[in-house]
């Protein structure tokens, strides 16, 4: 069983920088591909960064691309989401996400509690 803890939010003016991390629980860590979703005050989640299983691959959503950066490191069973340039519109909730591939689907398994991170305007 996989338990994942977000840790590293905080208020950051803009331009500035932040990092956030996440610590998995177990050993099946290196099987999960882990993703990093932003949930804004009445919006939906949206997934932000995904990082395959060994660190080979890595996507973002446009609009943080250039200026985030997601790694794993599967020894220390962590994966960080480095924020650079932040904006007021990166002001979420941000959550870890552990992920299988199943068939032609991701299915996300595993969900931390969420760390605020606040770029005010």
């Amino acid at each position: 069983q996989v338990q994942l803890a977000e840790s590293g939010g905080g208020l950051v003016q803009p331009g500035g920088s932040l990092r956030l991390s996440c610590a998995a629980s177990g050993v099946t860590f290196s099987t999960n591909a882990m993703r990093w979703y932003r949930q804004a005050p009445g919006k939906e989640r949206d997934l932000v960064a995904h990082i395959s299983r060994l660190g080979v691959t890595t996507n973002y959503a446009d609009s943080v691309k250039g200026r985030f950066t997601i790694s794993r490191d599967n020894a220390k069973n962590t994966v960080t989401l480095q924020m650079n340039s932040l904006k007021p519109e990166d002001t979420a909730v941000y959550f870890c996400v552990a992920a299988r591939a199943r068939g032609s689907m991701w299915h996300e398994d595993y969900w931390g509690q969420g760390t605020q991170v606040t770029v005010p305007s």
